[in-house]
């Protein structure tokens, strides 16, 4: 599997509920490590710098993961919000996030592991709670469980990413059509 971070989705909640891949199948998780969990804060874009983990930040992250994706995959069904997803986001939400400062060379934030979860917590309240709801769709791969934000011209966006699951189904549906194509012919 690969490790490195995607940033497919549309917004960083759903980026980050989607640090668990395959949910359905293999599960794979991408903080599997501390650092994991450190270097998907800095490229995300969230900060510039994130004071170390620990094993109890990546539980905390992890537990606010779960809970964003299942407000959000209610959110998409129009199904009721669990309380106790809200109540883990809402927490998190709650906590001060980073101050930008303004250095000689531009905008650095520099975060604690909290604050960082924060930043997180709150794209996911503005998105569940914004415009961009009726636009949220699960991905057309099987084994994909990512939810993005379908801004695509007539909303007919299928998959999260091309590189990460649409080529991947495309080449099997070539490969499928050529293999019956060759079975009618010969």
């Amino acid at each position: 599997m690969n490790l490195d971070h995607v940033f497919v989705c549309g917004n960083p909640a759903l980026d980050f509920a989607a640090t668990l891949r395959a949910r359905r199948t293999a599960r794979f998780e991408m903080f599997a490590t501390p650092d994991r969990l450190d270097a998907w804060y800095v490229e995300s874009g969230l900060v510039d710098a994130v004071s170390p983990a620990r094993q109890a930040d990546v539980e905390r992250a992890t537990a606010v993961r779960e809970a964003v994706y299942r407000l959000i995959t209610a959110r998409r069904r129009g199904a009721d919000f669990d309380d106790e997803a809200l109540a883990a986001v809402n927490d998190a939400a709650r906590r001060a996030p980073a101050a930008p400062q303004l250095t000689h060379s531009g905008r650095w934030t520099a975060a604690t592991q909290r604050e960082a979860l924060s930043a997180v917590a709150r794209h996911a309240v503005e998105l569940l709670s914004g415009p961009d709801v009726p636009l949220l769709k699960e991905c057309g791969n099987p084994e994909c469980t990512r939810v993005y934000v379908d801004r695509s011209r007539g909303r007919r966006r299928q998959w999260c990413g091309m590189e990460s699951c649409g080529n991947k189904l495309k080449a099997a549906a070539y490969r499928a059509r050529r293999k019956t194509a060759v079975t009618a012919a010969g």
